[in-house]
């Protein structure tokens, strides 16, 4: 498959449109990512940390830092077409085990829609501030709604 870049969009010569989303930070051309991938249907966004990217700061407090991620997350969506809502998987990521327990309440909080598949980690991340970081996969609203007209039909017998 060949690629033709045009601006933050990747033409794929099947007619897809593979649109790039950044949050202005530099660190993503250093490290070469996106903050969010479109690709169809489906947005990707990267693994997102409490970074207030105006400031390029982060809290030192747990709850402040979960709070920012999840609007550099919503901020991203938004650029995507979607929200909270839309989510379909979500990774946490600790780097202490016992923060999940003041933490959950505020993802039933932000989740409280959307119920996705989720999965909680600990492990190092790259930097000791960094209390959490989060990764989130959403489908566009309104995404399938064709397919599933075409399932109803093949069920009932109909082509």
């Amino acid at each position: 498959m060949s690629f033709v870049v045009d601006g933050s969009d990747l033409i794929l010569d099947d007619m897809t449109t593979r649109r790039l989303i950044s949050s202005g930070s530099s660190f993503e051309k250093v490290a070469g990512y996106s903050r969010a991938v479109v690709d169809g249907d489906w947005v990707f966004v990267a693994g997102t940390t409490g970074y207030d990217y105006s400031t390029m700061t982060i809290s030192p407090d747990l709850e402040t830092q979960v709070r920012q991620t999840f609007r550099n997350i919503e901020q991203a969506l938004e650029q995507a077409g979607c929200s909270l809502d839309d989510v379909v998987r979500v990774h946490y990521y600790f780097q202490d085990a016992a923060d999940f327990k003041q933490a959950a309440p505020i993802f039933g909080e932000m989740f409280a829609r959307a119920r996705p598949a989720a999965t909680a980690l600990v492990c190092g991340l790259v930097e000791p501030a960094m209390k959490i970081e989060i990764e989130v996969t959403a489908r566009k609203p309104g995404a399938g709604v064709a397919a599933l007209g075409v399932e109803a039909r093949h069920r009932q017998g109909r082509t």
